[in-house]
């Protein structure tokens, strides 16, 4: 079995988690889980891959330090149109930025810089992914190509790497998107609060428990919800 959890924002105002309880949760999912990144091999029965989107500036104040003293390993999708490359903006005044004024104050660095990418990417705690160029629907943009291309060559060469993951912004795609992702990006991950069996996903694409708002550590893992996520993918198996 492998769930895949999706993240945000740590103490912001919007898709966000209480840092005290996302550290909590992260003990959590030590303790039950083995926390696996893609390419790596699955053990035992109940193994997690943590996703995050959009790399605001808060997963480098807050997630990646947990992940270091943890020792645990995350993705990270990064839409790469806006990404600075380095920046003096005082961090307080970068995680003060309201969540949906951060892709209209790029100068002010509400999201990682390629020099912490670079760094977290190194230290073998995260994983880069693409989240595509700009950001956008892509069933509805009008260059796919590009946003699937752009981000791709922009991470490898910005940080040295070989980016083979691709998370759907806003979870948007059709089978097309998949195929011509598909060629370029061998793991896909959306939204879909479902299980999956292995890397492989459902249909080629890995599929994610939402995970922001967080009421408690492990809610989200009870019973219930895990024969919910089940019984979804089983259905969309077909």
């Amino acid at each position: 079995m492998l769930i895949s959890t999706m993240y945000h924002n740590i103490n912001s105002d919007k898709y966000s988690n209480d840092f005290n309880v996302f550290r909590k949760h992260l003990l959590y999912i030590k303790e039950n889980f083995s926390v696996v990144l893609p390419r790596e091999t699955l053990e035992g029965r109940k193994n997690i891959c943590l996703t995050f989107d959009d790399s605001f500036y808060n997963f480098y104040e807050y997630v990646f330090p947990l992940l270091k003293e943890l020792g645990l390993k995350a993705v990270l999708a990064v839409p790469t149109k806006f990404i600075l490359d380095d920046t003096d903006v005082k961090k307080e005044e970068r995680l003060n930025i309201k969540h949906d004024d951060t892709y209209t104050q790029i100068q002010k660095a509400p999201f990682c810089t390629f020099k912490e990418l670079k760094e977290m990417s190194e230290s073998g705690f995260v994983k880069i992914a693409s989240h595509s160029h700009s950001h956008v629907n892509l069933l509805t943009c009008k260059n796919l190509d590009f946003e699937l291309q752009e981000s791709k060559r922009i991470l490898e060469e910005k940080l040295n790497i070989n980016c083979d993951t691709f998370i759907f912004p806003y979870g948007k795609y059709n089978q097309n998107i998949v195929e011509k992702a598909q060629k370029k990006y061998k793991y896909l991950f959306r939204i879909g609060n479902g299980i999956n069996s292995d890397f492989s996903g459902i249909k080629g694409v890995i599929y994610r428990v939402n995970a922001d708002n967080l009421k408690d550590e492990s809610s989200i893992f009870s019973f219930f919800n895990i024969v919910k996520y089940s019984i979804k993918s089983f259905i969309k198996s077909f």
